[in-house]
């Protein structure tokens, strides 16, 4: 299974402001964790392939410069299609004493940036760009931030590190409040690095993640990058919708804000088994094995969703082979991610013979429905790719998908894996999407 996406990216942000040499074993090698390697190399951090890890595992070392020692950039710092490494590198460019800008490729460029635009000004920083910088690319200009408070009006753990990766470069304290907590592994490393987060739970259920200031120097530190369960899961969910299916997958992240998807699937009746093997940078690993029974439908919403909100498109596909009426809410943010997910996940499978609905902030699903294979389109987003080749796993007759390329962005052996589980996907020539 390949390196965890969100993971790569925090710990290579991390060992670049780090002091000394780090070590980052098993690194997603895919376009967006390359990306932010991209990124660190305009700031002049030095990126080098280590000898390998164990199992022979890929092995990255970071050479780091310090929580303010990063080097002016030449030009623009290209983020790819990576949100998260906008994002990401925002705060960190908030926390620096020199302008950068960051840029990427159209799709980025599209998606909403407002939501890092107003704190990040809040705290100090000089933030512009097109439409008051409510898009990319963005010219930050920080250094000398004021600590403070903020309440995000979207649950999203991109945010949430944006602001303590700003507090923690500029030596001020910083307090996200969040209605709904979301995943937390920035939270994890900076505490497995020596950092005194502190995190409170209030009554009305929501979190107050405060750095203090001064927070830092940070260690250089060696990690083993664990498998990503979001990639595991189109391999899960294949499990789920096969007769007899059966799918085992080892060292994959635990992390209770990354596997809602499998407590779903447990509720729609499919036999999920978690073995717990530890943990690594401060987050759980273990063993996850999948068995296929007859589906059921279930309403997902809340926390729950946030737990699982990067496979809203493939529980819809799940929902289709449900027994009645599934119904996912409180996702209207997943109209800004690499494409609107959910009028193509409604679109695209509705091309497979599914009943998907489009509401305000979610979908409807009926099932169960036979699906039929068709061509369909990726959008370039490749969540929704992975999601539509699985069906096409469970359809009758031959599925194509468009652009089904842009799956090395997060899972660049896909194919593979689906080979080895006895089904096929041939990824034709085509233009990168």
């Amino acid at each position: 299974m390949p390196g965890d996406k969100s993971i790569t990216h925090r710990a290579l942000l991390l060992a670049a402001l780090a002091e000394g040499r780090s070590r980052i074993e098993g690194p997603l090698l895919a376009g967006d964790a390359l990306a932010t390697r991209g990124v660190l190399a305009g700031w002049g951090v030095e990126v080098t392939e280590g000898a390998p890890g164990s199992g022979g595992k890929v092995a990255w070392e970071v050479r780091g410069r310090g929580l303010r020692g990063l080097v002016a950039p030449q030009g623009p710092l290209d983020c790819g299609r990576s949100g998260t490494t906008l994002r990401l590198a925002a705060g960190i460019a908030a926390g620096q004493g020199h302008p950068v800008t960051l840029s990427g490729d159209p799709q980025l460029l599209a998606r909403p940036m407002g939501r890092i635009r107003d704190p990040l000004r809040a705290l100090g920083a000089t933030v512009e760009g097109p439409g008051d910088a409510a898009r990319a690319p963005l010219f930050i200009h920080g250094g000398a931030l004021r600590g403070g408070a903020w309440t995000p009006e979207v649950a999203s753990a991109q945010v949430k590190s944006c602001l303590l990766l700003a507090g923690l470069c500029a030596g001020v304290e910083v307090t996200v409040v969040e209605r709904t907590p979301t995943r937390d592994h920035t939270e994890r490393l900076l505490r497995h690095l020596g950092v005194e987060l502190t995190v409170t739970a209030g009554a009305d259920g929501a979190q107050r993640v405060a750095l203090p200031a001064g927070a830092g120097p940070l260690p250089a530190f060696t990690l083993e990058v664990p498998g990503d369960p979001s990639s595991a899961s189109f391999l899960w969910a294949w499990a789920a919708l096969t007769p007899g299916g059966d799918v085992s997958v080892e060292d994959v992240a635990l992390n209770p804000g990354r596997t809602g998807l499998l407590r779903v699937l447990a509720r729609m009746g499919a036999q999920v088994e978690c073995t717990p093997a530890g943990s690594r940078g401060g987050e759980p690993v273990g063993r996850v094995r999948v068995r296929g029974q007859a589906l059921r439908a279930v309403e997902v919403g809340g926390a729950e969703l946030v737990a699982l909100v990067d496979e809203v498109p493939l529980l819809a596909l799940l929902a289709t082979q449900a027994t009645g009426t599934t119904r996912v809410r409180d996702a209207s943010d997943l109209r800004h991610k690499e494409s609107d997910r959910l009028a193509t996940t409604a679109a695209e499978l509705g091309r497979l013979g599914a009943q998907v609905e489009v509401l305000p902030d979610g979908l409807r699903v009926r099932g169960p429905t036979p699906l039929h294979g068709a061509v369909v389109e990726s959008h370039g987003d490749h969540r929704l790719a992975m999601t539509l080749a699985t069906a096409g796993l469970v359809a009758h007759g031959a599925t194509t998908v468009r652009g089904v390329a842009c799956h090395r962005d997060s899972f660049p052996g896909f194919c593979e894996r689906v080979a080895a589980l006895g089904g096929r996907v041939d990824a034709l020539e085509e233009a990168p999407c």
